[in-house]
């Protein structure tokens, strides 16, 4: 197991790694799918729709930082 915060933050950069690292891998997997996909969205949506989708994204990072935070904390 790797130090919670640490997790974190792998998580914040990248949502769903932390749970993989965790031990979730499953989770995990999904959880860096969907932020794939929000990523690409945010790219193709162009100058119009990718603020929010870079809002989003960001606010998904955040809770995935988050919910690495509290696996770790149990």
């Amino acid at each position: 197991m790797v130090n919670s915060i640490l997790a974190a933050i792998i998580s914040f950069i990248l949502p769903g790694i932390g749970e993989i690292i965790q031990g979730q891998s499953y989770k995990g997997g999904v959880m860096f799918l969907i932020f794939i996909i929000l990523l690409v969205l945010s790219y193709v949506m162009g100058n119009f729709y990718g603020p929010y989708f870079s809002a989003i994204t960001f606010i998904y990072a955040l809770i995935a930082a988050y919910d690495t935070y509290k696996i770790g904390d149990k």
